[in-house]
């Protein structure tokens, strides 16, 4: 293949590419270094000379007047043009409130107080972006590891380097070893592991041939792939993704909406009541003075620091988004804040059974001889004869048989003229004894032998049942849905643990369903439900205590939908899970069910613990301010002090 390099770029596409800048003059390496957490830097700065102006002031003021205004300059000049916007924007928030009792700390002769404000509310702002920025660190992890251009196939096998953009569905794109692949595709040359880590959290690596799905943002490890694009750039597995954490990280549960809404009121109170105070002290108490320390003003002003409300605003914001990637990071989509106070809030959880709490393959469990003829038959030899016959068949039924085989370590026997009759069984001949076999359901291998009809009247029927018949000898063989390994102890944590009333809900016939139940500690079954049966089902189960709903994200739609928290186990990729579950676990690891339910408890527990401090901080602080008990310079470091605590606070949620 000829590689060709295609002109030109989208500005867009180029920067996200991580590629040189060097055309411009005005992106530098040392220019792009030194931007970095600017305004922790300029805070950091400020503080050395606060610190210099404060040594200062005792024996040369004028010098140390000096150093304060490098501090207005530095800190003070950011803070005042955000103002000015917000003003003009009619916006009276925390911005406002702090900038305005710095310009006032210097009218009444308290510079370095006003220059410790504005140092602390800088490094407390740049903090607070932080940890922003650390909360959203998962969507900056999958940008950069979404490619914004392709290698496209062209027909005469040359490469073009192409934007994802621009590739349509049915394209062919060369995605090379170590690289990561740009689109959803099916593979139509080559094989190699890929892993899905950064997508899933699973670091095992996956192999991949001719006729295989690659999703988008999936790691190519050793070989080199042509896949045929299956979907375009924005349908793509890995753009929902990103997609659904980036609404979940900006849609704001109902706490953080009143505090929203509240927050703009809230300000304008507070310079309101800061005006009466500084005007009306002196009226109402005579020995209260308009200046000086002990004066009104400062009382007031001490009073608006302490009543500003930063820890409270951002106190919810940060533990839920904290919360959101945190889960993201370990493979597990929530579709915003308000997902985590509805877990909380639950009490019971219904389980789906075939994909949720199996795995949705069949085991054979046993093989029953039914009649004297088949009791004196090896059953070794029986399953190497049905093994025999299914290996020839693409089935759950005829892969759970030979798995059997395998398992036993038993040899497969030789027959003669296998004919298939879709929908009914099989029959072939056993090639040493020349003796007929069938294999099928229960009317098809009834019909060649009308006579053994009678030997069945005490068999359970079942739906995973097949029966076996070799000359007059005559087998059932049972099936069960194979249960996933983790299944059994998440059931028990989550009724030990988290004390929680568990359910299983399946349209499977009861034998089966009571059996898989039983295996698992789990009481309460409901069987044979219809998807509408299902859909009432959890309707009611739901008006109580709330529910959550844990399906495959496919089948069960209508109940996912309908249940407080609806949580798909559907395969990634799955769009029907994404657009009607609440939570998608992308690995399918249900064994996270009960750390995500602790972690809504835990992040239910900071939000109160930062809500209580920060209210702590202004009913503490306020009062005592008003009386002249706390000095401008502690309702400061109060004030930041507590803010940044909540956000501290706020990434413990962090930790998986």
């Amino acid at each position: 293949m000829i590689y060709q390099k295609r002109p030109p770029y989208l500005f867009d596409e180029f920067f996200a590419s991580g590629k040189d800048e060097s055309v411009s003059p005005f992106l530098t390496k040392t220019g792009k270094k030194w931007s970095r957490n600017l305004s922790l830097k300029i805070s950091i700065t400020s503080a050395f000379f606060l610190l210099l102006a404060f040594t200062f002031h005792f024996f040369s003021p004028s010098i140390s007047h000096l150093f304060l205004l490098f501090v207005y300059v530095l800190s003070g000049t950011p803070a005042l043009i955000h103002t000015i916007e917000d003003c003009k924007n009619l916006e009276i928030n925390i911005d406002v409130l702090m900038t305005l009792a710095a310009l006032l700390s210097i009218l009444i002769g308290s510079g370095l107080e006003g220059a410790l404000l504005l140092v602390l509310f800088e490094i407390s702002g740049s903090l607070e972006t932080s940890v922003m920025q650390k909360t959203k660190s998962i969507i900056s992890q999958l940008h950069r590891l979404s490619p914004t251009t392709a290698y496209l196939v062209k027909e005469d096998g040359h490469l073009v380097e192409c934007s994802v953009k621009e590739i349509p569905i049915g394209a062919k794109i060369l995605v090379k070893a170590g690289e990561v692949t740009p689109l959803d595709g099916k593979v139509v040359e080559g094989s190699s592991f890929i892993t899905l880590s950064h997508i899933t959290g699973e670091s095992l690596p996956i192999a991949k041939t001719v006729g295989d799905e690659v999703l988008a943002g999936a790691r190519n490890l050793d070989g080199t792939l042509t896949l045929i694009v299956s979907r375009s750039n924005q349908d793509s597995t890995l753009s929902k993704i990103i997609g659904l954490i980036t609404h979940a990280q900006e849609s704001k549960p109902k706490l953080q909406k009143w505090i929203d809404a509240v927050d703009e009121k809230y300000a304008t109170t507070i310079i309101i009541l800061t005006a009466l105070f500084a005007s009306f002290l002196p009226i109402f108490f005579s020995t209260i003075p308009y200046l000086g320390i002990e004066g009104s003003i400062y009382r007031a002003l001490t009073f608006l620091i302490a009543a500003s409300p930063c820890a409270l605003v951002i106190g919810a914001p940060t533990a839920y988004l904290s919360a959101i990637s945190c889960s993201a990071k370990k493979g597990i989509l929530l579709k915003g804040g308000s997902i985590l106070d509805a877990l909380a809030k639950c009490q019971r959880i219904a389980f789906d059974k075939t994909g949720t709490l199996t795995t949705g393959e069949l085991i054979c469990t046993h093989i029953e001889p039914l009649n004297e003829e088949a009791k004196n038959l090896s059953l070794d030899k029986v399953l190497s004869l049905a093994g025999s016959m299914e290996r020839h068949v693409k089935h759950p039924i005829a892969e759970a048989i030979t798995n059997l085989i395998k398992e036993k370590k038993l040899s497969f026997t030789s027959i003669d003229n296998l004919q298939s009759i879709p929908g009914s069984g099989i029959m072939a001949l056993d090639q040493s004894s020349k003796i007929p076999c069938y294999l099928g359901s229960k009317s098809f291998v009834l019909s060649k032998e009308p006579n053994l009809s009678l030997t069945l009247s005490s068999i359970i029927t079942s739906s995973t049942q097949t029966y076996f018949l070799l000359d007059k000898a005559l087998f059932v063989f049972n099936f069960q849905d194979k249960v996933r390994k983790e299944a059994k102890e998440l059931i028990f944590r989550l009724q030990k643990n988290l004390n929680m009333d568990i359910v299983m809900l399946t349209g499977d016939e009861e034998h089966n369903a009571e059996t898989i139940a039983s295996s698992l500690g789990i009481n309460k079954v409901f069987s044979h439900l219809k998807p509408e049966d299902k859909l009432a089902k959890v309707a009611a189960l739901s008006q109580d205590t709330g529910l959550i709903m844990v399906g495959d994200g496919v089948n069960d739609a209508p109940a996912l939908a309908r249940a407080t928290v609806g949580i798909s186990m559907g395969k990634i990729g799955s769009s029907s899970a994404i657009a009607a579950s609440d939570v998608i676990f992308l690995n399918d690891d249900i064994g996270s069910l009960d750390w995500i339910i602790e972690k809504s408890h835990q992040t239910m527990r900071i939000i109160k613990q930062n809500i209580f401090l920060a209210l702590f901080v202004i009913v503490f602080a306020t009062t005592p301010a008003l009386l002249g008990w706390i000095p401008l310079w502690l309702a400061v470091i109060l004030h930041e002090g507590g803010t940044v605590l909540v956000g501290l606070n706020s990434l413990r949620l962090f930790k998986k």
